[in-house]
């Protein structure tokens, strides 16, 4: 029997890609195109043969032997190969819809909100891998153990997606979480982000109230009590659906390392910070819904390292250590830079931030950044004006930055090299070096830059 052709329009996308990797590896013929792919995504798809040979947009690869396309979210509503599709009414998925199609008789469990959705979402694929339960996932960080970010199989019946609120492509205005129709949904918490879509707060809140009224009456609502804007929010709505609440699991730290308190028993982890506490204490209920346990949530969760870019340390010796970190928006920032200082309580912390998001470049959004950097003994900002430039905004001041960052002593970089001459000519005894960024701070080399400062080839 011949096997589907399927094309994807920007193949190059986080998630885009890794679908386009679990279809082939089912055995489905694969093309796709793009007009700019960038590492890892560009590597991953040249070792699956599936890197596009030429970037840009080829009308003459959409052919009536086409069975469907994916259509990613960075495709415009012009594009020339979507316009060929439309006009052979070849069968066009959003990549939400996409992946709906393909787990609609299974249990589907989507983890939301504004921070966290990654780490929770890796902690129940974690656990669940360790109790031998197989399932579908899709998850917007790579984590050990897993070969690819998405996996989808005819034999399984539970489905674990991260499901976040950016729309899902041009033909489907709608958030990419109210496409997945979820059984089972988490909501971690509400902090205003993306706002060239949600141009308010008010409008990105309500992506989350609709959220919940979708849910189906007997589905399940676990959500963070400690976020108090969500809390009202979930108290207000009555549809029937179960609702059960969480917290930060208890815990204690002893001589840098953090320690989960069960009864009588305090269990190791790998991992650290409130905001991860918070994050255990919601996957833990999510599996105990899929039928894992306590004492098997726990055997599991003490060997949980993170998910990549997630408080994932580069290297580290005796006396310092190097930490990257995804933390962008402003209530990520925070949270990450408390986790560090509460974990490191002795030692010196260094912080650099990279602006990169549409968001975090606009001057308008700039002031939601205020006092996200107290807690760093020494606070960096860096962002390359020629990013501003590139996602046509306003072009910001370093001046601009330290004001809304409400910090005189804020360091600000626009030069790559700069920050890097500036950060291998501090003394490093006794620090900590947290790198945020859901970029890559204009190219640097993180593992050589870890490598230089701690005097460790790696």
């Amino acid at each position: 029997m011949k096997s589907l052709r399927i094309h994807f329009i920007a193949i190059g996308g986080a998630a885009m890609h890794a679908l386009a990797i679990a279809l082939k590896n089912q055995g489905l013929r694969i093309t796709g195109s793009d007009d700019g792919i960038v590492e890892p995504s560009r590597s991953r798809l040249a070792h699956h043969g599936l890197l596009p040979d030429r970037a840009g947009w080829f009308p003459e690869k959409i052919t009536p032997d086409v069975d469907a396309v994916i259509l990613g979210m960075h495709a415009q509503k012009d594009n020339p190969e979507l316009w060929q599709a439309l006009k052979l009414g070849i069968k066009i998925y959003s990549f939400p819809e996409y992946i709906v199609e393909k787990t609609l008789y299974k249990k589907r469990v989507v983890i939301a909100g504004s921070h966290g959705k990654t780490t929770i979402t890796s902690m129940i694929m974690h656990v669940l891998r360790c109790n031998h339960t197989e399932f579908d996932y899709l998850v917007g960080s790579r984590i050990e153990g897993f070969d690819n970010m998405v996996s989808l199989d005819d034999k399984t019946r539970i489905a674990v997606f991260e499901g976040d609120e950016y729309l899902a492509s041009a033909l489907d205005p709608r958030p990419k979480f109210h496409v997945y129709k979820p059984h089972i949904a988490l909501i971690s918490g509400i902090a205003w982000d993306h706002i060239n879509v949600f141009s308010t707060y008010e409008m990105y809140k309500k992506q989350f109230e609709t959220f919940i009224c979708n849910l189906p009456s007997d589905g399940v609502l676990v959500y963070s009590e400690e976020d108090i804007e969500l809390k009202k929010m979930t108290d207000r709505i009555n549809t029937g659906v179960r609702k059960i609440p969480y917290k930060a699991h208890a815990f204690t730290v002893k001589d840098e390392k953090t320690y989960l308190k069960v009864e009588d028993k305090e269990i190791p982890l790998e991992i650290f910070g409130y905001h991860n506490l918070q994050n255990i204490g919601g996957a833990m209920l999510i599996c105990k819904e899929l039928g894992i346990n306590s004492d098997s949530f726990y055997k599991a969760i003490s060997s949980f390292k993170g998910a990549g870019k997630r408080l994932q340390m580069l290297a580290g010796n005796s006396e310092t250590t190097i930490y990257l970190d995804f933390a962008h928006s402003p209530s990520k920032v925070k949270a990450t830079l408390e986790a560090v200082k509460e974990q490191f309580p002795d030692r010196k912390l260094v912080a650099c931030l990279e602006l990169h998001t549409y968001s975090s470049l606009t001057k308008s959004f700039l002031s939601q950044y205020r006092m996200t950097m107290k807690q760093a003994d020494e606070a960096i900002v860096f962002y390359n004006p020629e990013t501003v430039v590139h996602k046509r905004l306003e072009m910001i001041t370093p001046a601009e930055v330290k004001a809304a960052f409400y910090d005189d002593k804020l360091m600000v970089f626009t030069s790559a090299a700069a920050l890097q001459e500036h950060l291998l000519s501090l003394s490093w005894k006794g620090s900590v070096l947290l790198m945020m960024s859901s970029g890559n701070f204009s190219g640097i080399n993180f593992q050589e830059l870890a490598g230089k400062i701690t005097g460790e080839k790696l």
